[in-house]
């Protein structure tokens, strides 16, 4: 009976998230109101109360699912010593096919994600926490493979990785990138960010 219970929960949920990238994509985000998420998802005005206390809860849902989805992918391939390169373009093109499914959908969460309001801080950085404490890891064995050098922060080789990765989905919006294209562009942004810029013989001046 629980399962049974459960089992709805999640479909309800689902639903209203559903119906959140709909309408927050046809007529933006400030200009849904939460009867009309709940006509959307056939649902009464409470029930949306009942699973998010505000719009911007569900844009985090969205950020939450992703994080849950990672911790399985690396829960799942813990043991497999998979190269770091091949493994950071595939958490992150995870999360970029997630944002493009839908554009304006993909805009908007990306803009509640990389650049929060003042408001939604504190639930930012929870995530932001959880993000890390799942990557960190994962980094830190690389590190001890040889493949990234010990005397970088994790929170710094983060930050390399992603500053890439939210380049590349800008370039992807103003269409410089095509999505056939994202991957191989992020694969090597990653792979020159690994190698470093400079050729051999001028890094020799610096040593």
């Amino acid at each position: 009976m629980a399962g049974i219970r459960e089992a709805k929960k999640q479909q309800t949920r689902q639903a209203i998230m559903q119906a959140a990238i709909k309408l927050f994509s046809e007529k933006g985000f400030e200009s849904t109101s939460i009867e009309e998420l709940a006509k959307e998802a056939g649902i009464g005005k409470g029930t949306i109360y009942s699973y998010f206390q505000t719009k911007t809860d569900i844009l985090y849902a969205f950020c939450e699912d992703e994080l849950a989805n990672l911790h399985q992918e690396l829960t799942d391939n813990a043991d497999c010593e998979i190269p770091i390169l091949k493994r950071m373009v595939e958490i992150y093109m995870s999360e970029f096919h997630l944002i493009t499914e839908n554009r304006e959908f993909g805009r908007l969460f990306m803009q509640q994600t990389a650049f929060p309001r003042e408001a939604d801080l504190n639930q930012h950085l929870e995530n932001e926490n959880i993000y890390f404490s799942l990557l960190f890891p994962l980094l830190a064995k690389a590190q001890e493979r040889g493949e990234l050098r010990k005397d970088l922060d994790l929170l710094h080789i983060t930050g390399h990785f992603y500053g890439l990765y939210l380049l590349m989905v800008s370039a992807w919006f103003t269409g410089r990138i095509p999505t056939e294209e994202a991957e191989i562009t992020l694969e090597t942004l990653f792979r020159q960010a690994l190698e470093g810029l400079q050729p051999s013989s001028s890094m020799e001046r610096f040593v």
